[in-house]
Order: C-alpha cells, then sequence, then structure tokens
C-alpha cells in the first residue's frame, strides 16, 4: 500500500523569509473527530449489534442460552434443554436453493464498439471471481443474508495477488465490523464508512515501523459472538479503515484513511498523498462495500431474515418439547411421598439392587406412598406440531418445496410442477441477491479500468467449450478518443471532439440451475424440434409462434432459426442462378435441375434424411450428364445399404 509522501520543501521559493509550515490535510485533529465519529455511528448500531449476537445463538441452536437470561434457573437445578432444528433446517433450504442457482454475470456493451470487449469482459470476470474464491464468498454472504438479514460484500484491490502486480478481492464482510451513519437506507449516502479490524501488533509493528512499543492496550472494545474457542485480543490493536466522499472540482471522490484506534498519527491517508489528492481512491467513487439484504427494514441499511421471522416459533417448540420431555421423565421414574416420622430406611429403599429394606417398628399404610403419574394430554402434541407447521409456512419451508408431498401426489412430473411453483420465495430471495451482485461486478469492471495497466494471460472457454488463451488489460476500457462529431459528420483537422468511457450493462443469470429447470428447458427443446421448428422453409412461421412464447434465452433460439431462414434464402437464390445459367446451355438439364433442387428444399427436412440423400443422389446424377451413376454415389449408397442390411 502506498504511504504518504513528504512535502518537498526544495520547491518552495526562497522569498528570504522562515516559510510557513504546511499542514496535511489529514492529520491528528482530522483522526480525532474521525474516532469521535465512529463513537457516534457504534451507539446508533448498539441495537442491531445485539440482534445480530442473538440470531446467531438461534441459528447455532445455541438459544437456550438466551432463553435462560428472560427465565432464571431455580435453585440452580438443571432443567431438560432440548434443541430442535426446525429454523436451522429452513435456513439451511434457503441456502441450498441459493446455491442452485449460483448467479452469473453477461457483459452487454452500450455501443456497438464495444461488442467485442463486452465478451472478453464476459469471459475474464468469471475467471477473476474464481481466483479469489468468489463461491465460497457468496456462499458466507447468503448464509448472512438468511440468519440475520443482511449480507455483506467487499470488493478491494488487493496489491500484493497476483506475484506483485495486484488483484480484485471480493470478501464477506461481518456486518458487526461496519459501522454508517444511522438513519440512511443506502450505504453509498453514508458520509463516513468505517470498516473496524483486529490485527497482531507484531505485523503491525513490522508493516508500520512508527508504531514500535506504542500498541499496548490499544484495542476497541467490540461487540462478539459466542464462539466456541477462546479468542485472545491482548495482542492485537484495532485498525479502522475509514472511508469518505469530499467534493474535488466540482465531482464527489472517495478518500481512504487507515489508522489505529488510540492513535492520533494515520498510518496512510489518500488525501495526504498527492497522487490521490484530486484523483481519490478509487475512480468509480463508491464504497468498496455492497450489500445483500434480505427483508426490509426502514430507516436503516440492515434487514431482517428467516430467524427474526420464525424465532419465536422455535421458542415455543422447544419449550414445550421441554415440559413434554420433563413429564416424560417425571413419569418414568417412580417417585414416593415418605413420612418424616416413618420408619422405612430411605437410602435401602432408593438403592434397588437391596434385597431388604430395614424399618423400624411397625410399617404402616401412610409411611411411603408412590407418587401417581399424571399423563400429559395428547392436545399439547398436536399444539406443538401446529408450531412446527406455522414455522415452516411462515418461512416457505414446506413439504413440497423439499421434496416430500401430501394427498396421493406421486408422479414425478406433478411433484416437480409443486416444487417449481412453491419456490417463489426462493426466486424472490434469489433476485435480490443478483442485484447485489450487479452492483459487485460494476465494481469488478471499474477496478479492472483503473488497476490493469498490465497485459495478463486467463485461460476461458470460447465457443463450444474449446479452450483458449487471451492476453487482457484494460486498453480498451481506458476513454476512447471519438472520431466523428455530432451525427456522424467527420471530424475536421483541428477541431478536439473529446474522448468517451465504454460503458457496459450487466445481465445476471444462474449459472448452476436447479435439475427441474434444466429437465424443463431440455423438454423445450426436444419439442421445438419435433414441431419442425428449427426447419429453415419454416422459419417465418416457427418465428410468429416464438414471439407469442416466453423462456430463457428465447432470443438466442429466434436468432437462430432467422439466421437458418436466411441462408436458405441465400441457398434458393443461388440456386436459381444457376438453374438460369444452366437454362442457357442445356434447357432441359435446367428442368431436371429444377426439379432435383426443388425435392432438396421440400424433402430434406429433420427426422427424414433418406429423402434428402435420395435427392442428393439424383443431383449427382445430373451433375454426370444424367447417362450412368457416378462412382461417388455408388461408394456412397453401397455404404448406406450395408449399414442398415439387418443380414
Amino acid at each position: 500500500m502506498p504511504v504518504a509522501q513528504s512535502l518537498d520543501m526544495s520547491a518552495v521559493p526562497d522569498t528570504g523569509e522562515i516559510a510557513p509550515f504546511q499542514r496535511l490535510p489529514i492529520s491528528k485533529t482530522e483522526i480525532s473527530e474521525a474516532y469521535q465519529t465512529l463513537m457516534d455511528y457504534r451507539q446508533g448500531k448498539a441495537s442491531l449489534e445485539q440482534r445480530l449476537i442473538d440470531n446467531q445463538k438461534w441459528y447455532t441452536l445455541r438459544h437456550w442460552e438466551y432463553l435462560r437470561q428472560q427465565e432464571q434457573q431455580k435453585l440452580g437445578k438443571k432443567q431438560v434443554e432440548p434443541t430442535s432444528a426446525w429454523l436451522f433446517n429452513s435456513i439451511a433450504n434457503r441456502h441450498a436453493s441459493a446455491m442452485d442457482n449460483f448467479p452469473s454475470a453477461n457483459i452487454l456493451a452500450r455501443e456497438a464498439g464495444d461488442k467485442d470487449e463486452a465478451q472478453i469482459l464476459s469471459s475474464v470476470i468469471p475467471v477473476i471471481l474464481d481466483r479469489c474464491g468468489f463461491e465460497q464468498t457468496y456462499s458466507d454472504v447468503i448464509d448472512d443474508k438468511c440468519e440475520s438479514g443482511t449480507g455483506v460484500y467487499g470488493i478491494f484491490w488487493d496489491a500484493g495477488l497476483d506475484h506483485g502486480l495486484g488483484g480484485i478481492s471480493v470478501k464477506c464482510v461481518d456486518l458487526m465490523n461496519l459501522f454508517w451513519e444511522p438513519g440512511i437506507t443506502d450505504l453509498q449516502d453514508s458520509k463516513n464508512l468505517f470498516f473496524v479490524s483486529a490485527e497482531d501488533n507484531d505485523t503491525l509493528e513490522a508493516a508500520y515501523p512508527q508504531l514500535k512499543n506504542r500498541l499496548a492496550g490499544q484495542t476497541l472494545q467490540l461487540p462478539k459472538y459466542t464462539y466456541d474457542e477462546t479468542v485472545d485480543t491482548g495482542k492485537k490493536s484495532t485498525v479502522v479503515d475509514w472511508y469518505y466522499k469530499k467534493q474535488v472540482n466540482g465531482r464527489k471522490v472517495l478518500h481512504y484513511c487507515k489508522f489505529v484506534a488510540g492513535q492520533d498519527e494515520p498510518l496512510f491517508a489518500s488525501e495526504n498523498d498527492e497522487m490521490y489528492t484530486e484523483r481519490g481512491w478509487y475512480d468509480h467513487g463508491r464504497y468498496p462495500f455492497e450489500v445483500d439484504r434480505g427483508y426490509r427494514c426502514k430507516g436503516t441499511i440492515a434487514g431482517f431474515g428467516y430467524v427474526d421471522i420464525a424465532k419465536s416459533a422455535q421458542e415455543y417448540i422447544d419449550r414445550g418439547d421441554q415440559a413434554m420431555l420433563q413429564n416424560m421423565l417425571f413419569n418414568a421414574r417412580p417417585r414416593h411421598f415418605i413420612r418424616n416420622d416413618g420408619s422405612v430406611n430411605e437410602n435401602e429403599y432408593a438403592d434397588v439392587t437391596n434385597d431388604f429394606i430395614h424399618v423400624d417398628g411397625a410399617l404402616g399404610q401412610d409411611s411411603i406412598q408412590p407418587v401417581t403419574p399424571n399423563p400429559m394430554n395428547a392436545m399439547y402434541e398436536t399444539i406443538i406440531a401446529n408450531k412446527v407447521q406455522e414455522l415452516k409456512e411462515t418461512t416457505g419451508n414446506r413439504d413440497v418445496t423439499t421434496g416430500g408431498t401430501g394427498g396421493g401426489v406421486t408422479a414425478a412430473s406433478a411433484i416437480a410442477a409443486m416444487q417449481e411453483a412453491g419456490s417463489r420465495l426462493d426466486r424472490d430471495m434469489n433476485k435480490g441477491s443478483y442485484r447485489a451482485f450487479r452492483e459487485v461486478v460494476y465494481q469488478v469492471i471499474e477496478l479492472i479500468r483503473q488497476f490493469y495497466d498490465v497485459p495478463r494471460w486467463y485461460r476461458i472457454l470460447g465457443d463450444r467449450g474449446m479452450e483458449q488463451f487471451i492476453q487482457f488489460s484494460n486498453k480498451n476500457l481506458l476513454p476512447q478518443p471519438q472520431g466523428t462529431l455530432v451525427n456522424g459528420v467527420p471530424m475536421e483537422a483541428g477541431i478536439e471532439v473529446g474522448y468517451r468511457i465504454p460503458e457496459f450493462d450487466i445481465e445476471v443469470t444462474a449459472e448452476k440451475q436447479s435439475p427441474y429447470s434444466k429437465v424443463a428447458q431440455n423438454e423445450l427443446a426436444l419439442q421445438l424440434y419435433s414441431a419442425g421448428f428449427f426447419a429453415p422453409n419454416n422459419a417465418d412461421a416457427a418465428l410468429v409462434c416464438l414471439d407469442m412464447m416466453d423462456f430463457d434465452r428465447k432470443e438466442f433460439v429466434m436468432e437462430k432459426i432467422e439466421q437458418n431462414g436466411t441462408l436458405l434464402q441465400m441457398l434458393q437464390a443461388t440456386q436459381q442462378l444457376a438453374v438460369q445459367m444452366m437454362a442457357q446451355v442445356n434447357p432441359e438439364a435446367a428442368a431436371m435441375m429444377q426439379q432435383q433442387f426443388a425435392a432438396l428444399t421440400s424433402q430434406s427436412l429433420p427426422g427424414n434424411p433418406e429423402a434428402g440423400l435420395a435427392a442428393a443422389q439424383s443431383l449427382e446424377a445430373l451433375g454426370a450428364g444424367g447417362e450412368k451413376e457416378s462412382p461417388i454415389t455408388a461408394k456412397a449408397r453401397q455404404r448406406v445399404a450395408d449399414s442398415t442390411n439387418p443380414g
């Protein structure tokens, strides 16, 4: 990471007077004010942080720690604490559905001259995302989104990647470590943005020698999740990444500052570096974070997830299970009433291995009596079952979406159709994730535009899955000179037209579709083939029919059919020209050629290869003068006959 450049005092003119001290834009005063702003943002986020911690307990089946705080145990006796995973199962199914529809970006050019670059970006960006482990990042963000209602991507430029050339890093960011201006609903509208992390003191001192022996106790205490492991923060310091936006020359630029909590001096400040003072840290001017929000909450960027929706039902399910299990244990073990002045030896009576039990004096009927069990009414089991059903309904995790059915539905196609109809909540949730993914890809393109000065090699999949190696840089993404004036008038000599920046649109589709979607799409393709949609002479009617239909990649299918129809028209025009030329030499041969061309066009349809072969043989015979069969045709006919002869 670059460091702030010191002021070159040799450039100051010598006036014979002592030059005044020139203060850097970011110094102790600004760091102190930024730290106070961070504390204000943290105070406004306290309620959200507690909700995140509680939701994490529910997600990891630790919610009895939360329930104990509401109802303290009596006399310190341990109670039954069952933890059913109905809520976890709902979240796991939502996560599985999202991974079945993993997003893929298709880059579309806004101008015709950028189509080639858009096609290259469509092939290169998946490779870049794959190198930074985006599939795992996407999985983690979806976990956070389903659990707490908000997942966050961090899109950064890492100068240490790719053998020192630098690379793009996309990570899952914990919402607990991010602080923004309270009351906003779009993260990009925050005046300041802070990302807080704990780093080892040894690592910091090695990277920034000025921190040597100054980091003792420099830790900002933040709320923590409940871990299985003990996390020692005694040898760590809190590092604050401070992002803020500032107006420079009439435009808003993004600046970045890094400092340690408790220290007054910045480790790095882009505004103190002449290279970034006017340009900003990232050229795109956006905070390098994108939020994938679940269900909307007004007045905040954070949403709420399935834990918030279903934890009430889960609580009563587990409390009901607790009562039922305690009743079971109460009735399963015999218990007795014993008088204080009774003559029964209680220890010997409780020990079932004793063959004899001593008593003092006469044994009365009321000395010891069994406790009458109190069986639980079946009504309570029905209540618990209803609560389970409520949880499934409120989270959209009905049996049909996980493969189970009722009411005698056994046909595979019917089950698949019901699953598709029952996945509306999944599709709605996935669309929100696709919107966040689109913004991530926009930032990736802008980072490529800013930093990919050195060409790099990428292995991509070309047409029909063929492996290709291409060299790629930001050369065609930088501002391009315009060669024409308005309305296409050629540029005159000496006139400065200006530059344009290539811009792109992003279409997000599912890279890994569900098995049902794949089967349905394959069956549709077979039905279109059987109906003759791909026959060139049916192109016009097929296009009219397809225009009334709606399915994925319909435009691609229509384009192919239209190309087939155009090729047929070109072939017919060529045939007509050949017939006209033959008519000038041999009218009879021209008439026969016309007939054979018509046979080829009308008979060589999908599903009728024999008619096409017969027409081809007739044409070949015509080319030989119509006197005898050509040797090539004879050999081809013989091979067909041999291959189809059952003997």
